[in-house]
């Protein structure tokens, strides 16, 4: 049998979570995944950051599996405004990025855990035991990320990524791509005047004042492959 948590009184206790992902093949896989736990019981689900948002207030889960790129409204962003707004359900974010620039972002949003997405079933239950006894969670090969940076202290990488709007990272990974600016306004749906603004708030922001070293951060940052 799959282990539970034991109440005092012998049953297990149930944990209540709330599903967001903006594909629904992905929901339905974890939604099974979940629900193969006696003790985990799904109460609703939601396909963008706001309906995310909006959906966790009024039902309070335990734990919020939060998809780390949506549209309206992006994971990090969801789980910040949950954050301020002093919900107290636990929020594992579940992301394919195995940068330590997301994960250090995710954590400072006010996530109690980073769960890759390309885990082990037995994984996502150990993180969500883990974040409903209190502790955090990082897949370990983020853990091994972090242990290491520890161990290169000289070498933090660029923090600066956590001071950037969803949209500024946008554009900065566009522009690694090698994108104009006139390119990535058509990519985006956005006026010239406006990528020109991203990209003078990015330089601003990081204190790079070239496209190489913008390229050079992007990469650094995990953003883009090198």
């Amino acid at each position: 049998m799959l282990r539970s948590t034991e109440s005092s009184g012998g049953e297990p206790e149930m944990v209540s979570i709330i599903v967001a992902d903006d594909h629904k093949i992905v929901r339905e896989g974890l939604i099974r995944l979940l629900e193969a736990r006696e003790d985990f019981t799904v109460i609703g689900e939601a396909s963008n950051g706001e309906e995310a948002v909006a959906l966790v207030m009024e039902k309070r889960p335990d734990i919020v599996l939060m998809d780390i790129n949506m549209p309206k409204l992006s994971g990090i962003d969801a789980t910040r405004q949950l954050d301020k707004a002093g919900c107290q359900s636990k929020i594992l974010v579940l992301s394919m990025h195995e940068s330590r620039a997301y994960v250090e972002e995710v954590l400072r949003a006010g996530a109690s855990g980073y769960v890759v997405k390309n885990s082990a079933s037995k994984d996502v239950h150990a993180a969500i035991d883990a974040v409903r006894s209190g502790a955090s969670y990082l897949s370990p090969a983020i853990t091994q990320q972090v242990v290491d940076a520890i161990a290169r202290p000289g070498d933090s990488g660029p923090s600066g990524v956590s001071m950037l709007t969803d949209r500024e990272r946008q554009v900065l990974k566009l522009i690694a791509e090698g994108l104009s600016s006139k390119e990535i306004a058509s990519e985006l749906g956005v006026s010239l005047k406006t990528i020109d603004s991203h990209r003078s708030n990015l330089m601003e922001k990081l204190d790079i004042h070239k496209v190489s070293g913008l390229v050079r951060f992007a990469i650094r940052a995990g953003l883009v492959e090198a």
